[in-house]
């Protein structure tokens, strides 16, 4: 009888000394200015190259680089934390991004700027990733949510407040300083790192089997993964400049990336076998909730940044908008989704996640369609809240997709996750860019040709056209054209006449390339709902480790 009653320890699950919410606000605020700084510097590019001494053309490299440095840490940084520790490396990356910072700022020449942006870019690779990670760890499963809810207003919102304080920095003061705004922000994110943030006991036991020999370093991996996902950015970046493969750089690059791929899986899976520690966990993609997880980031990447780069671009270039005035359109769209972020993490601990994703998702399709209606006369406030409209429907993507990423998932696992996914998110963002850039180039040109068939002097409407523009500009002095097809109007005019026309013919071809572009992301979008009958329903408050 006393053995049948005898009680049992329970294991107590581990949580911080720390209240976990200043762990959040901590972390958080080194992930803000990272990603903050993927999209602050594009505005400052034409003023770079003049103060360098370079072309326009040179001067993309600044951005480039930090991409492809971004691009090759995120997958691996997880494998990091195993050798040194999380919090370790997570100050590591902030202190790397701090001094590179800095070091940007006071770049005298661009080859300079661009090696210092790469070292950037490592160190800001490893910050989003990380901080996920902690967060997961920090809070308990039903309060997850939350959690993530801080964390995507970085992610969130920084894209959108980019430009715009990029280009006040830029007009005000001088192109150095969107640099030099990181320095202060990473000093205080080191000192609170190192006074708040702790690592868990499992990743400690991962750091002491490391530096005891239990894991081996995987350098062939990592040769791998900077092949494949460096080339992938370049590719994503220079591709439409160059005429993708009618570049033979590009195709090299392209075939590179296809190769280098392909022998990384052959490796990771070889190393799986062997019994070693991957540098890339793919036996998360064995699980139904990771792998759906991973394509609905992509996509939201995807979305989110294509269409952050395409209303900018279409009121500067159609509407005449200023940058700063380009950029308080995307504002308000920050402001919306900071006030939603809170209120989908309360729910996403008390609603099925699937269920807001299929919201988020419908509201996001119906956003995009809403938008189609772009035109030349739209005033300022309905542009934004037409992107407030998408940004409402975007609230309910990120959080929920965080949330179903780590159900089933081990807690040595969290910082694999965490890699993974931010990794969508990036290369979905790179994708969404290149996706865009292309289209309206190739759909520009297309209505173009469409249009210019009935611009030539056969066609009575255009004559007509061309005749009563030339009597209103009234250009010069310059003598008639006798017996011409536009009632001897002035060589002047009739120029200044057909230029106009032209003007207005490319603007509102520029205008349906637009509609084009969100009419393809409102069906891409559409087409992720059917994908969420197939994620498994998750079990109410389940731990990081169900299933295990």
């Amino acid at each position: 009888m006393a053995a049948a009653t005898a009680t049992f320890p329970v294991a107590v699950p581990w949580r911080p000394r720390i209240n976990p919410w200043i762990v959040a606000m901590t972390v958080t605020l080194a992930t803000f200015m990272e990603v903050l700084d993927s999209s602050i510097a594009n505005v400052a590019l034409p003023h770079i190259a003049g103060g360098l001494g370079a072309t326009q053309d040179e001067a993309t490299w600044v951005l480039t680089a930090y991409l492809v440095a971004n691009a090759v840490i995120l997958p691996a940084g997880a494998y990091m934390t195993t050798f040194i520790g999380r919090k370790k490396f997570y100050m590591i990356c902030v202190a790397l991004f701090g001094m590179s910072s800095a070091l940007c700022g006071i770049a005298p020449t661009l080859p300079l700027l661009v090696f210092f942006r790469v070292l950037q870019g490592i160190g800001g690779g490893g910050l989003a990733p990380s901080g996920q990670a902690i967060l997961a760890d920090t809070f308990p499963p039903e309060k997850r949510g939350q959690a993530f809810a801080m964390y995507g207003l970085a992610v969130v919102c920084a894209p959108a407040i980019g430009p715009t304080l990029g280009g006040y920095i830029t007009d005000n003061f001088d192109w150095r300083w969107i640099f030099y705004l990181n320095v202060p922000i990473c000093l205080l994110s080191l000192f609170l790192v190192n006074r708040i943030v702790e690592d868990p006991p499992w990743v400690e036991k991962e750091v002491k089997k490391a530096q005891s020999g239990g894991v081996r370093l995987d350098l062939l991996g990592f040769v791998l993964v900077a092949l494949t996902f460096g080339s992938l950015e370049f590719v994503l970046d220079k591709g439409q400049e160059d005429d993708w493969l009618g570049s033979h750089l590009i195709a090299f690059f392209i075939g590179l990336m296809v190769v280098a791929f392909i022998a990384l899986i052959w490796w990771e899976i070889k190393q799986l076998r062997d019994g070693n520690r991957p540098l890339l966990n793919l036996t998360l993609f064995t699980r139904r909730s990771f792998a759906i997880s991973f394509i609905l980031m992509f996509v939201l990447g995807f979305s989110l940044y294509g269409t952050t780069i395409l209303i900018p671009q279409f009121v500067q270039t159609l509407l005449g908008y200023t940058a700063e005035l380009a950029g308080k359109v995307l504002s308000p769209a920050g402001f919306m989704m900071m006030a939603m972020m809170p209120v989908v993490g309360v729910l996403s601990g008390k609603v099925d996640p699937r269920k807001l994703l299929g919201y988020g998702f419908v509201m996001l399709t119906l956003s995009l369609l809403y938008m189609s209606k772009l035109n030349l006369q739209l005033s300022y406030s309905q542009l934004v809240f037409m992107r407030m409209f998408q940004a409402s429907g975007l609230a309910f993507l990120f959080i929920p997709i965080n949330t179903l990423a780590y159900v089933g998932v081990k807690q040595t696992e969290s910082n694999d996750v965490s890699g993974l996914t931010n990794l969508a998110r990036n290369i979905g963002g790179s994708c969404g860019t290149a996706f865009m850039a292309t289209m309206l180039t190739r759909r520009v040109a297309a209505h173009e040709n469409a249009m210019s068939r009935y611009l030539t002097p056969a066609s009575q409407g255009f004559k007509a056209q061309i005749t009563a523009l030339a009597g209103t500009f009234r250009a010069g002095n310059g003598a008639g054209v006798s017996g011409g097809p536009y009632g001897g109007a002035s060589y002047g005019a009739i120029h200044q006449a057909q230029a106009f026309v032209y003007n207005q013919l490319h603007r509102q071809a520029s205008t349906l390339a637009y509609v084009d572009i969100i009419e393809y992301l409102t069906v891409f979008c559409a087409c992720m709902l059917p994908l969420l009958f197939f994620i498994p329903k998750p079990p109410k408050n389940a731990s990081a480790s169900a299933g295990h």
